[in-house]
């Protein structure tokens, strides 16, 4: 790679041309970029909020896919700008790849649909994966046409690194670079998101030092973090964790994913979802209120996007430090098992407490069976290359073992007229576990 020869990082010392995005930062683009920005399917991500149902707890959380892919590729230009000075990264890679993984940090997102990530969580096949229309929109129609014309890139090159079907050494590489344990997606989304939740837990790593410190690691397939950079992934980790366990996994937040996720599974029967793709968010919402209406599940979708604001209230939950047998007889099951469980339980709970129980007024909230990209980064000391996790106690307790058990709970939501009349803790954990043993 040369940067000379790669107009973008020219264009990072010029700054000729900037997009302004919160807090207080400038990002250099050139009038290729500004094309594909300016393309309808890269637009539709203005309608697209970055996290969804999180508002509902962090009102000022409202900002769009659109301005994180900004971000995303503005990390790309630092982080392309700090490997052109790293001699076996240059061999490595070709001017052609770097363009390529500067328009893949652009386009990473491109296929994201309304409330994607909480639906796709449910694993179940009637859900379409946003991988997939992110390869239609980038390999067919004003995006195709832009990177054949602007680029001369083969758009099938982009999306195989954003939605991967095939991988060669150096398709790795960048596969790694933009979603890897040490990712410049990672890095804008945890500053991004917390900024705007009003939240300091994601802004506290040092994102500069951190990209500073990046090398081609030990077997030229991902990067590696030089030993001065091991203090800022350290805090990158515990940013991680914290902004799982405070925002993205706050109780309020998987309420309303699990009040969404039980209408939806309810509309499957009856309803194909490919047409949400195509949607942006408040036309997604209006056509899942509209189809809901006398299906028995409009509460549900009422509680989270109504009028009001009714959602379903904590009942119990379980770790997997304090209750670790409760939360592997939950964690990771198929939607459909935790689904039969929580109406099982329903059904018991109805008849011990003496309350009439609709089934769909218990939800049960677990980790999904998609793991979180675990935190396995190597730093190059002066004895060579090392694990983080091997060197670093606070990398080994918060993201080399398992990141998923220790920072997503389970948890059991009623509807809130319930709360009051299940008010017996130990009656509710038997019920529990017998609906657990007979599901």
């Amino acid at each position: 790679m040369d940067r000379r020869e790669i107009p973008e990082l020219g264009a990072l010392e010029e700054q000729r041309r900037i997009i302004r995005l919160p807090p207080e930062t400038d990002i250099a683009v050139t009038a290729r970029v500004m094309r594909l920005i300016d393309t309808v399917p890269f637009r539709r991500l203005k309608h697209i909020s970055q996290l969804g149902l999180v508002a509902l707890v962090y009102p000022g959380a409202n900002h769009s896919r659109w301005e994180h892919s900004i971000g995303v590729y503005r990390l790309a230009l630092r982080l392309l700008n700090r490997l052109s000075t790293d001699e076996r990264f240059c061999q490595l890679v070709s001017n052609e790849q770097a363009e390529l993984f500067l328009l893949s940090a652009l386009l990473h997102d491109i296929g994201h649909w309304p409330f994607c990530h909480p639906l796709e969580d449910m694993a179940l096949p009637e859900i379409p994966r946003h991988e997939n229309l992110a390869r239609e929109l980038i390999c067919q129609g004003p995006l195709a046409e832009r990177i054949e014309k602007d680029w001369k890139l083969d758009p099938n090159a982009v999306a195989d690194l954003i939605a991967p079907d095939r991988k060669n050494r150096r398709a790795d590489l960048l596969y790694n670079m933009l979603s890897g344990p040490v990712d410049i997606d990672k890095m804008d989304y945890l500053v991004r998101d917390s900024f705007h939740a009003g939240v300091p837990y994601g802004k506290n790593f040092d994102q500069q030092r951190l990209i500073s410190s990046m090398c081609l690691g030990e077997n030229e397939q991902e990067l590696a973090i030089v030993d001065k950079g091991r203090t800022a992934a350290e805090m990158m980790v515990f940013a991680r964790y914290v902004m799982f366990s405070e925002v993205y996994w706050h109780h309020a937040v998987r309420s309303g994913t699990a009040m969404l996720q039980r209408a939806v599974y309810r509309m499957l029967n009856v309803t194909q979802l490919t047409a949400w793709q195509r949607m942006v968010e408040a036309e997604m919402i209006t056509d899942l209120r509209n189809r809901v209406q006398k299906r028995g599940s409009e509460s549900l979708v009422e509680g989270i996007f109504g009028a009001e604001r009714a959602l379903y209230k904590r009942l119990c939950q379980f770790n997997y430090v304090e209750r670790p047998e409760m939360h592997s007889q939950l964690a990771r099951k198929p939607f459909g098992v935790l689904v039969q469980i929580a109406e099982r339980f329903a059904e018991l709970a109805s008849a011990k407490f003496g309350v009439s129980i609709h089934p769909d007024e218990v939800l049960i909230d677990a980790p999904p069976v998609k793991l979180e990209v675990q935190f396995r980064v190597q730093v190059k000391t002066s004895q060579g290359f090392k694990v983080l996790g091997d060197v670093s106690p606070v990398v080994q307790t918060l993201a080399t073992r398992q990141f998923d058990d220790y920072v997503k709970k389970v948890r059991v939501f009623v509807a809130p007229h319930l709360k009051s009349h299940l008010n017996d803790p130990d009656t509710i954990q038997d019920l529990l576990q017998q609906a657990i043993g007979i599901s």
